[in-house]
């Protein structure tokens, strides 16, 4: 008899003690295979372990991972794979982080080369432990894309930063294409899945991007199936278009384990159909709404069509000033 001694500190040690909540049975139209047989999923696995790097992928147990590595698409998170934050949802490793590679903005961006990414999204863990939340370790890891592959288009998801100043500016400065902060859920939920965070301070970030570069697209996202009220989820959508977001995302929240927040419901497809519908209605420029949305899914081909949107959205403008005689 072997007996295996794991001297790995618990992924979630502020959780172990909760009471195990309950697992609502996936409905058929939530369930994913996952061809890990594939030759691209190998090949992506192999590239991001050669550079020592973390997806958001893996370390959030996102339920696309099968579909996005099979197309060489992964999602890179920096600073890191533990995270100073504890929040109700999120399956990252909680905990003291190490300190910051400094090499590792060349590794992220030796590997977008290496995958041949036309499009990158460029994550991290929360590091309250950083003067600047990790800011300037954004905008190295950016301007290392750039000069490695200046064809990819960057998009960034950073943690909201909170009491870090200067720290949204250092990434804004560095020029990413589009700018993702995730809101998450509706306010009347953060004090119970998002307890490190504060709504408003959220929705300041995202109208911040906007005051530094007006044309930067922004872009939020918010699961949905926590307990919140429809009414709710239509409020956080004007809550963005106030703070001028162009792009919002709304998926299905899936439980990590019996330790984290329940699923109170599984949406219907139909319902988040018609959530993408009130979305362009209120004036965004796009939405994605359905049970497996997530931010970082199809995100290139999502950015393509948020170009295509704007440039839309002008030429109707500009036909309208003309009609109108202004």
């Amino acid at each position: 008899m072997v007996t295996i001694i794991d001297n790995r500190p618990p992924r979630h040690p502020e959780k172990a003690g909760k009471p195990d909540a309950p697992l609502l049975r996936k409905p058929d139209w939530i369930r994913v295979r996952m061809p890990t047989a594939s030759a691209e999923f190998a090949a992506t696995r192999r590239i991001v372990r050669e550079h020592g790097l973390h997806t958001v992928c893996e370390e959030a147990a996102c339920p696309n991972i099968g579909e996005c590595w099979q197309q060489r698409h992964a999602t890179m998170m920096i600073m890191g794979d533990t995270c100073t934050r504890a929040c109700a949802f999120c399956n990252v490793a909680t905990g003291l982080p190490k300190p910051l590679d400094p090499a590792e903005p060349e590794h992220v961006a030796a590997a977008v080369a290496k995958l041949a990414l036309a499009h990158v999204v460029i994550t991290s863990v929360d590091r309250d432990d950083l003067a600047d939340g990790g800011g300037q370790h954004f905008a190295q890891t950016i301007r290392a894309i750039r000069a490695r592959t200046p064809d990819t288009t960057i998009e960034v998801l950073t943690p909201d930063f909170l009491r870090k100043e200067g720290a949204v500016e250092a990434v804004v400065e560095a020029g990413p294409d589009i700018y993702n902060h995730n809101l998450e859920t509706v306010p009347g939920l953060y004090r119970k899945i998002r307890p490190g965070a504060r709504y408003f301070a959220s929705l300041r970030l995202l109208q911040r991007v906007k005051e530094l570069s007006p044309a930067m697209f922004t872009k939020s996202g918010i699961m949905v199936g926590l307990g919140e009220e429809r009414e709710e989820v239509l409020q956080v959508m004007d809550d963005l278009r106030t703070a001028e977001v162009d792009f919002v995302t709304i998926g299905q929240y899936l439980q990590p384990t019996r330790k984290h927040a329940e699923v109170k419901r599984f949406v219907s497809p139909d319902e988040f159909k018609a959530l993408a519908k009130i979305a362009l209605a209120k004036g965004f420029l796009l939405a994605s709404a359905s049970p497996l949305t997530r931010s970082s899914h199809h995100a290139g081909a999502d950015f393509a069509r948020l170009k295509a949107a704007r440039l839309a959205a002008r030429a109707d403008q500009s036909a309208s000033l003309q009609h109108s005689g202004g």
